[in-house]
């Protein structure tokens, strides 16, 4: 049960939220160029903002101080992103093998189905099978021990297995990418 102040200081952030959310959403999408990471990083920004709010209702300009928090938020996501692709274009660069004549429609067929899988099964997928990784190094990149990166691996490979209805899902998910792999894609 609240006290009087707790209560008031829900109502005052509720109503701050409700009046800048938005702002900082927009905020957050022109830092970023990401749509879907903006309204993420406003709610992140909201949450920080509330477990401070003392701080943050004291000070002369709480909007001004959510925008400030929204920036660092902004910029500690562009510098993640920018350490992941030097990251993948290290992986990329290492490549040099062309094949002729790939097989389209199974660079699309695999691709789509890595897509669906969510991002940490997709990478050590791909880190394991496309780039022949150890599971060290995949865990290395990822920065995850090397037991995620074997229950990851095991567990996409199941979900891949289930998409394409197949079992020569290692040699496809390698195959493709070693073939189709500078088509690109979008990231979850």
């Amino acid at each position: 049960m609240g006290t009087v102040v707790d209560d008031a200081a829900s109502v005052e952030f509720h109503a701050f939220f409700e009046r800048h959310y938005a702002e900082l959403s927009r905020l957050a999408h022109l830092l970023t160029g990401e749509a879907d990471a903006a309204d993420d990083l406003a709610a992140d920004a909201l949450l920080a903002l509330w477990h401070r709010w003392d701080r943050v209702r004291a000070a002369d300009h709480p909007a001004a101080y959510a925008r400030g928090v929204v920036a660092n938020l902004a910029r500690t996501r562009i510098r993640s992103a920018v350490r992941e692709r030097r990251r993948i274009s290290l992986f990329w660069s290492q490549r040099e093998e062309k094949t002729e004549n790939p097989d389209i429609a199974g660079v699309v067929d695999v691709q789509e189905a890595l897509r669906r899988l969510p991002f940490r099964k997709r990478a050590c997928v791909v880190l394991r099978h496309a780039f022949d990784l150890s599971e060290k190094d995949t865990a290395l990149a990822l920065g995850v021990s090397v037991g995620t990166v074997k229950s990851q691996t095991s567990k996409g490979m199941a979900e891949l297995q289930k998409i394409l209805g197949s079992q020569g899902v290692p040699k496809k998910v390698h195959a493709a990418m070693a073939r189709g792999g500078d088509s690109g894609g979008t990231d979850r």
